[in-house]
């Protein structure tokens, strides 16, 4: 045979056979999934953030910021970068003491890089939802609340309302309907930045904030009726 034949031999022959099923995804997860309430979904979340170095603190509607500017004044925090218009942001700025700076994140990175990498203590965004499953935090990068706010500043503030957490990853894709839409990235947080070398000495804040510090905000202030 020679090589036109070959060629042509190789055209004819039977097409490929039809990809095979996609897997019951969906049907895995719902026969795995666990049975539990809101409030057990919130415990095995913390239980996963903790396990990972980071901190998680129970908050209301009305007392979260409070609560977040008696970390910064602990933790001896000068600047806070928050979002641009965001109504979190503008809540944290009615409260704000005169010893913290609060930044808006307003403008091009090219014009402020260098006051965003060595000026700014801490950073403060909102998450979309969480994992409880793997205990992470889900992040919707905006203009206003962009991806360099949670990656940039060594102390990352991540204000999470409760009633978001779901069970696991397939219920955040379904519920939240990721398949209609999604940003230029969709940040998935288990814990700050950590690395280890061929010892297996473990090391925070090498590619991202060295401290995360999760404001899990409920219905009601804590102490008070759901």
């Amino acid at each position: 045979m020679n090589a036109r034949d070959s060629i042509l031999a190789r055209l004819r022959a039977p097409r490929m056979p039809a990809a095979p099923a996609l897997p019951d995804v969906a049907g895995w997860f719902a026969a795995h999934r666990r049975v539990e309430n809101l409030e057990q979904r919130c415990q095995r979340l913390r239980t996963a953030l903790e396990a990972s170095h980071a901190e998680v603190h129970d908050v209301g509607p009305t007392d979260w910021a409070d609560r977040l500017l008696h970390i910064a004044a602990a933790k001896g925090l000068g600047t806070l970068l928050i979002g641009n218009g965001t109504p979190h942001g503008a809540m944290l700025e009615a409260r704000a003491p005169a010893d913290l700076k609060l930044v808006r994140y307003d403008r091009a990175i090219e014009a402020w890089r260098d006051q965003l990498f060595d000026a700014v203590d801490a950073s403060l965004t909102l998450a979309r939802s969480a994992i409880a499953e793997t205990g992470t935090l889900v992040l919707w990068p905006s203009p206003a609340e962009p991806r360099l706010m949670s990656l940039v500043p060594p102390l990352h503030f991540v204000l999470l309302d409760a009633e978001t957490v779901q069970a696991d990853l397939d219920t955040v894709l379904r519920t939240e309907h990721w398949h209609d839409a999604l940003p230029t990235n969709a940040l998935l947080i288990s814990g700050p930045s950590k690395t280890a070398d061929i010892q297996q000495t473990l090391a925070y804040g090498a590619h991202g904030p060295k401290e995360l510090v999760v404001l899990l905000r409920h219905a009601a202030n804590p102490g008070e009726g759901a």
